[in-house]
């Protein structure tokens, strides 16, 4: 792998940036849409440039292989309901508590990690990290003025939804094998084949008359944050590894916290601040930990 370089840090700075902004989008895109329709759009725009690269680089796509089941399964989980979960969290909580939730990720992934793989072990480094980020998250519920008795709950199905994305990633690596196109264009169809009919059936998109601003939204929705973002991803991989790439989890929820503000004016407490911290503290230990295992190995 390449020594990072000036230019990899604005790719990687750039792919947390479209991330994050996800999180104001999606509370937009609420006004007028349902979870349900927001996260058919969002898969199916965001399959749409996979699919293209996958065409443009000859790499066959299995969707439909002997391997179909595990493709549809990863795409529900992975994709269906932790966008679904996410979008329908956001309707009554603040786009900043949802990026700070969804940082939690990669520390519920770490406990995961430690009962469903065998070199994926907690250790007291691991252990730092994990108590830290819960205490923000915790903190963050204990934060009365943004989370209530009335959004409680929305709040909650947001940090549910991060955890499918954990299970999701869990599950993908038994397929780790295949081309990374090759797989995200397969779970991206399948989810978009998975949670079409339910949309129609459910939310009947074509009865709204949705505001223009939330349309827009819904687009780059799709388009950014779900396809395009995983095209930098993967570039950001190739050139510089897993290790260096991870690193993005640290600027999401900041740049999170800030575009929330930035573009609906939405309330920074102390709480928010001192969660943010916690959970960015919280990673850096499970990356640190990660890395010692590296070198030790």
């Amino acid at each position: 792998m390449n020594n990072p370089k000036t230019f990899d840090y604005l790719l990687l700075s750039i792919l947390a940036l479209i991330w994050a902004s996800a999180f104001f989008n999606i509370k937009i895109a609420t006004y007028s849409y349902g979870p349900i329709t927001i996260a058919f759009f969002r898969i199916l725009f965001g399959a749409i440039p996979v699919v293209f690269l996958c065409l443009y680089k000859k790499i066959k796509i299995e969707a439909f292989s002997k391997d179909w089941l595990w493709f549809a399964t990863i795409g529900t989980i992975n994709l269906v309901i932790p966008f679904f979960l996410i979008a329908y969290g956001v309707q009554k909580v603040q786009s900043n508590l949802a990026a700070i939730l969804m940082a939690s990720t990669p520390l519920s992934a770490t406990v995961l990690a430690h009962f469903f793989t065998k070199k994926e072990k907690i250790n007291l480094t691991k252990t730092v990290g994990i108590l830290a980020g819960f205490f923000g998250i915790v903190l963050l519920f204990s934060d009365n003025i943004l989370i209530n008795n009335e959004n409680f709950f929305y709040a909650l199905m947001i940090l549910f939804g991060s955890t499918f994305y954990v299970i999701g990633g869990l599950l993908t690596l038994k397929i780790s094998k295949k081309k990374n196109e090759n797989v995200t264009a397969s779970i991206l169809i399948w989810g978009a084949l998975v949670i079409f009919p339910i949309t129609i059936i459910v939310e009947q998109p074509w009865n709204l008359n949705p505001r223009l601003d939330s349309t827009i939204s819904l687009i780059y929705l799709g388009i950014f944050p779900t396809g395009i973002a995983w095209l930098l991803r993967f570039q950001i991989l190739k050139r510089n590894g897993l290790v260096f790439q991870a690193q993005v989890a640290y600027l999401i929820p900041i740049f999170g916290v800030i575009l929330g503000y930035i573009f609906l004016n939405e309330i920074i407490t102390t709480k928010v601040l001192i969660a943010l911290f916690a959970v960015i503290i919280g990673f850096y230990f499970v990356r640190r930990s990660i890395k010692e295992n590296l070198t030790s190995a």
